[in-house]
């Protein structure tokens, strides 16, 4: 079975950029490289400038508690980084794309990024988006759990506050 790439692993993609924004270029390139992007086309800095740009955006969706909100701010950066979806081969697999082939890594990121947030948000749940609730940490998380309920990044912060309850609830 072929899995969408502007799914959860572009929202993913995002969240792991919002919590440690690519340095340089390498880094930028290598971890879209991880994450199975197919950077087959020239990189430069504007790639990253771009990147950067996304990320501010993209934090602002994670950011807004509004539903309303969150989909303007969706649908705002599906306007301005996608085009009408089509079929492409490019690679010997025929699937979608929402974008030219013969862009920009930047620009690739932008439309794997507002596709995969708009397909998270409309087919998980407009409340899939959120920071860590641990008061210390400000990183990102996609929720993909069963339930729909994740409040942490990770199971060390969902520990860590738990902890914290406990021994709260200990003390009085």
């Amino acid at each position: 079975m072929w899995l969408n790439p502007y799914g959860q692993d572009a929202v993913e993609l995002m969240a792991d950029f919002a919590n440690a924004r690519p340095r340089s270029v390498g880094d930028l390139v290598g971890r879209c490289r991880t994450a199975g992007v197919a950077v087959d086309m020239p990189i430069d800095e504007a790639d990253l400038a771009t990147t950067l740009e996304l990320i501010d955006r993209w934090c602002e969706i994670v950011d807004t508690a509004d539903e309303q909100e969150r989909a303007t701010l969706v649908n705002r950066l599906l306007a301005e980084t996608t085009a009408h979806p089509r079929m492409s081969d490019h690679d010997g697999v025929w699937h979608m794309h929402y974008r030219p082939d013969d862009i920009p890594l930047g620009a690739v990121l932008c439309a794997l990024a507002s596709v995969g947030t708009a397909l998270h948000l409309s087919g998980r749940g407009m409340h899939r988006l959120d920071r860590c609730a641990l008061s210390e940490c400000d990183n990102v998380y996609v929720d993909t759990s069963r339930t729909g309920r994740q409040r942490y990044c990770s199971t060390r912060c969902s520990n860590r506050d738990a902890v914290r309850r406990h021994r709260a609830r200990k003390a009085s």
